[in-house]
């Protein structure tokens, strides 16, 4: 075990080194100038070049890059062009409406990949909803959550669409809404939470559901063929048993993997899934900071993201070993 997390740890170095570095290159091609952004439209040229040396933007890119990670080993990730305050502080704000949304929305999924696996177990000839998962898979992000939006708020105003909380003087001990509602005693607060919450969640688990679904159903039917299947049948066990407890548990590494790389997707899904919802979370943030040329925002967010996931990840390859005593750390 310790020589699996030392390992982790060494390979999550190298490959946030590697991020680090291709989106730090990134500027070098980004037609945008932050030390106008910073002195702002009407500067002069002086004033504008002064900017550029305090940046240190006239250095060769490698000492660039080398005072970029200086100061990312000290946990200072710059300063945002866009809202001047270090990118650490926005993230520190930013972070807990993703988190919660992501943390949802992988939970959702899960509960509508189990039901959707179940129905094509069940219904193993229904074209209908193979039809419609198909429909489902193939839907792109930004689409579903327009018509999710238009359907659930716009039309029938059964959901708000927009925003985070109606409560706006709120503020909990943890940022997340749902949790902080029950520990101050408002459940109140975490209801409307939950409400704002439901579609932008529907939103990113519909792909996790569906790709999750069908590797877990595709596992099954192969699990349920085996021989010792039947033997848990020929002891008298109910089929439910016979499925949850040796089908289930067999069947779940190829579902595994197939949530890793759909959290890797979800990173991506909650920059468009927080703009058009209005969420106020990290995918906002680095919305917003694209369309300011907000270079140190980008890769302060990028890093984040690129942890997170290598957290996730990791989590995922434990509860593997945990559900197949043949896969090993």
């Amino acid at each position: 075990m310790l020589a699996y997390f030392a390992k982790s740890i060494v390979g999550a170095v190298v490959v946030l080194l590697v991020m680090s570095f291709i989106v730090f290159g990134l500027q070098s091609i980004i037609p945008a100038d932050p030390a106008r952004a910073i002195a702002g439209p009407s500067a002069p040229p002086e004033t504008v070049e002064t900017m550029r040396r305090q940046l240190g933007m006239d250095d060769p890119v490698i000492v660039q890059y080398g005072h970029f990670l200086l100061r990312l080993a000290h946990g200072d990730f710059g300063t945002s062009v866009r809202t001047r305050q270090p990118v650490l502080d926005d993230v520190r704000q930013y972070l807990p409406a993703t988190l919660e949304l992501g943390m949802v929305s992988i939970a959702l999924g899960l509960a509508l990949a189990g039901v959707m696996a179940a129905l094509q177990f069940l219904i193993p000839g229904s074209g209908s909803i193979k039809l419609a998962l198909v429909g489902v898979g193939s839907t792109p992000i930004f689409l579903s959550a327009l018509l999710l939006a238009y359907f659930f708020w716009f039309r029938l105003d059964w959901l708000p669409g927009a925003g985070r909380l109606a409560y706006l003087d709120f503020a909990g001990p943890t940022g997340l809404n749902v949790i902080d509602g029950i520990l101050v005693g408002r459940p109140e607060v975490s209801v409307d939470a939950l409400q704002h919450m439901i579609l932008p969640a529907l939103a990113l688990a519909l792909p996790i559901g569906v790709a999750v679904g069908r590797s877990l159903n595709g596992a099954l039917h192969e699990v349920m063929r085996q021989t010792y299947i039947r033997t848990a049948r020929g002891k008298g066990l109910s089929e439910a048993e016979v499925l949850f407890r040796h089908g289930l548990r067999n069947a779940a590494t190829a579902p595994l993997s197939m949530l890793s790389l759909q959290v890797r997707l979800l990173f991506g899904n909650l920059l468009v899934v927080e703009r058009v919802f209005g969420w106020p979370g990290l995918g906002l943030y680095t919305v917003q900071a694209f369309a300011s040329a907000d270079l140190p925002a980008v890769l302060g967010v990028a890093i984040v993201f690129g942890i997170l996931y290598i957290l996730v990840n990791t989590l995922i390859e434990i509860v593997q070993t945990m559900a197949d005593s043949r896969i090993t750390l």
